[in-house]
């Protein structure tokens, strides 16, 4: 079952805009070219000074109208809609067998805080949830994610699991390496994995995991499996961004919003579905192979404490390998980061 929803009330204090009402202008300016305020009137059925409002009301959503001289208006670079149907038809068999549900909304606040609400309700179970915008989008840490309007992809899967938490070692790892496979299908180049939840491409940011748990961490548990990618995002948003960042367009330009978050999903649902079985020993010489740091001086931060070292891959737990003074150490995730010595990055 696939639907499309439109905008959900968010906080005032997170000064959302309703995007139900402006989707008709939405779908007009989507093709990039220029439109005179006349024709769009026409076709809204509203004054030229009401389409003149409208345009307005985009820029909040980190939209960049560009005024043509004596012409009209265009949006720069158009606009990649996400289409239920054009998602579920490009799905294969298996993963289109073990989705749920797939709901599109124009804004929320967070996708996986749409999931986990459905999963402490009892459902949530293979339930897809992708935004436009997220307008409260959280990466690892509390840090927050830039989510501009249609620049990118956020999308949140629900998954249920027995057996206890223990099971989902290493889950953000292999959800990495999915991920760079689905990127493989679009011959996306230059991408590898940093542990222990971000994608990077030509050794910037392109994407990142974030996990949350929910229910009895001994027995029955459910997981959300939080993914922000960039795949075009406007000069405004990057202005805010605290940390070296690449989106899609800039080394694979023209890839579908649709197309990949299908590919995403062949990917991920099935890996959700086996992961009990073998956990992340299966997935570790995929990721081994991606390493960003593997050989590199990286430093391990955690709290006002720091470790540094040469980076020697991941153990069969996804727990990071560092040889730190002729000493091999381990490190697990929560509130630990690793960073490239010498960086204040991440």
């Amino acid at each position: 079952m696939a639907t499309r929803k439109s905008y959900e009330q968010v906080p005032a204090a997170a000064a959302a805009v309703a995007v139900e009402a402006l989707r008709p202008l939405l779908l007009l300016l989507a093709d990039g070219e220029v439109h005179s305020g006349e024709t769009l009137g026409e076709l809204l059925g509203v004054s030229r000074a009401a389409v003149w409002k409208q345009l307005h009301k985009l820029e909040p959503l980190g939209l960049e109208v560009e005024s043509v001289k004596g012409r009209g208006y265009r949006l720069r670079g158009g606009l990649d809609l996400l289409e239920s149907g054009e998602i579920t038809r490009q799905l294969g068999g298996e993963a289109s067998g073990l989705m749920a549900d797939l709901q599109i909304f124009d804004q929320l606040d967070s996708t996986n805080a749409r999931v986990l609400s459905n999963l402490e309700d009892g459902g949530g179970h293979g339930l897809v949830v992708l935004a436009e915008q997220q307008t409260a989008g959280r990466g690892r840490r509390g840090r927050s994610w830039a989510s501009p309007f249609a620049s990118g992809i956020s999308i949140s899967i629900g998954w249920r699991f027995s057996g206890g938490v223990q099971l989902l070692e290493g889950l953000s790892l292999a959800v990495g390496v999915a991920v760079a496979r689905a990127l493989a299908r679009f011959e996306v180049p230059d991408v590898r994995l940093k542990w222990p939840n971000d994608v990077w491409c030509r050794g910037r940011k392109l994407a990142g995991v974030l996990l949350e748990l929910s229910g009895d961490l001994t027995d029955r548990c459910a997981v959300v499996i939080g993914i922000g990618l960039n795949m075009r995002l406007p000069a405004a948003a990057a202005d805010a961004i605290d940390q070296p960042w690449i989106d899609l367009a800039a080394v694979r330009p023209g890839i579908s919003r649709n197309a990949l978050v299908a590919a995403m999903l062949d990917e991920l649902l099935p890996l959700l579905a086996a992961y009990p079985g073998g956990g992340f020993a299966d997935w570790r010489e995929s990721w081994l192979a991606l390493d960003q740091f593997a050989g590199a001086e990286v430093c391990v931060h955690s709290g006002q404490q720091r470790w540094c070292g040469i980076g020697r891959g991941v153990d069969r737990s996804g727990a990071l390998l560092l040889d730190v003074d002729g000493e091999r150490r381990s490190f697990h995730g929560g509130e630990v980061s690793l960073r490239p010595a010498g960086s204040d990055g991440q």
